[in-house]
Formats: structure tokens, C-alpha cells, sequence
């Protein structure tokens, strides 16, 4: 009977699907504000600890930093999936279901070749001893990139989400079907600029001298 009572009428009203996507855009707003306010308190923390004595930077000339090949590789597959995000949803604004179908399967698999890179670079660090033991700037660097893979991640269930929703459009094509592949497009989409920045702004701190986090430092006055 519960579940007689919560279902959706397939011809629901617009207004309905209009509340929802105001709904679920107001709760992914609020999500990426504490995810914003949470990288916002370890950058702090980061540029804080880096003024310690004992503080082994990984953009020293000597460290894995220096060279950071795999790392523009990963940011550039991101890129890829933002972009074919952006081009899904405007596809979809248009009907052209076909080819959003082929631009989300793009985005998710380029999201997938990040988590699979930032892996590799994982395990390039460990290979030569860049423990997260070893140094607070190590453990720093596992710790950032680590939380922004777990919200990629969490990103993916809604990506799967998508690509169910836009299947079903090509099932039947009612309203309904296009209103709920819209709306998990658009969320998607929003999202993944949202990592996109996140990682482009942790990329340039992680990989910044030792110089700038002591300007950084006594700008904000902790130096």
C-alpha cells in the first residue's frame, strides 16, 4: 500500500517535477557549500602545518611534485568529463537523446580514467617510500586527493542514475521520463565543475613551492 500511495503518476503535473528540481538543485547547493567549507578548513590546516620545521614539501626539485605529468593527465581526463557533461545537458535540451547517451558514457569513463590515474600516482608515491607516515606534506597529499576520489565516487552512483534515467527516455519517451533525465543530468553536470575546481585549485596548492604557502601564510596572518 506504501508503496501504491509514493508512486508517481506517469502524467504528473509540470509544477511537481518543477519542486523536485528546485528541491534536489537546493540540496546539491548546500552539499558542495559543506563540501567547499570542509577543503576549506584543511587548506587552512595545510598551510598552517607547512610552516612547521619538519614540513617536507612535494614540490621541493627533489620530490615527486617536481614532475607532475601524471598529474596534468588526470586533470585533463576531468576536464574531458566536465565538458562532456556540459554537452549532455545542452544535448538533452534538445532531445538529441543519441548523442547524450554516447556524451555520458564519455564523461563517466574519463571520470573513471581520473580515479584509475590518481591510483597509479598513489601507488608511484608509495613505491618510493612517500608514506604517509614518512611526512606531514605526504600525509596531507593522501589525505586531500584521497577525499576529493571519495566524492568523485559518491558522483558515479549519480552518474549510473543518469545513465539508467536517459535509457528509460529511449524506452518510451513521455514527459516524465525526459523531466527525470534532465534533471539528473543538469545535477550531474553541476557537480562535476564543482570537482573540477575543487581538484584544479588543490592541484595548484599541492604542487606550489614552499615559497607560496609562506605568502599564503602570513597573508592570512599564521605565518
Amino acid at each position: 500500500m506504501l508503496a501504491q500511495t509514493t508512486s508517481i503518476p506517469i502524467t504528473a503535473p509540470r509544477s511537481y517535477f518543477q519542486r523536485r528540481s528546485a528541491s534536489a538543485k537546493t540540496g546539491l547547493h548546500l552539499l558542495m557549500a559543506a563540501i567547499s567549507s570542509m577543503y576549506l578548513l584543511f587548506l587552512l590546516s595545510y598551510i598552517l602545518r607547512s610552516q612547521v620545521s619538519d614540513w617536507e614539501a612535494l614540490s621541493e626539485p627533489w620530490q615527486p611534485l617536481a614532475q607532475t605529468g601524471q598529474l596534468w593527465i588526470n586533470t585533463a581526463l576531468l576536464l574531458v568529463a566536465s565538458i562532456a557533461f556540459e554537452m549532455a545537458r545542452r544535448n538533452i535540451d534538445r532531445f538529441e537523446q543519441g548523442n547524450t547517451r554516447e556524451l555520458l558514457w564519455l564523461a563517466g569513463l574519463s571520470s573513471f580514467g581520473f580515479l584509475i590515474g590518481q591510483l597509479v600516482f598513489w601507488q608511484y608515491l608509495t613505491d618510493h617510500g612517500y608514506l604517509a607516515s614518512s611526512n606531514p606534506a605526504n600525509a596531507f597529499f593522501f589525505l586531500l586527493t584521497g577525499l576529493h576520489g571519495l566524492h568523485l565516487v559518491g558522483g558515479m552512483f549519480a552518474w549510473m542514475v543518469a545513465t539508467y534515467r536517459l535509457r528509460v527516455v529511449g524506452q518510451n519517451g513521455d514527459n516524465r521520463s525526459v523531466s527525470l533525465a534532465k534533471l539528473s543530468i543538469e545535477l550531474c553536470t553541476t557537480y562535476w565543475h564543482f570537482l573540477l575546481v575543487i581538484w584544479m585549485l588543490l592541484f595548484a596548492l599541492l604542487s606550489s613551492s614552499p615559497g607560496t604557502y609562506a605568502a599564503i601564510a602570513k597573508f592570512c596572518g599564521i605565518g
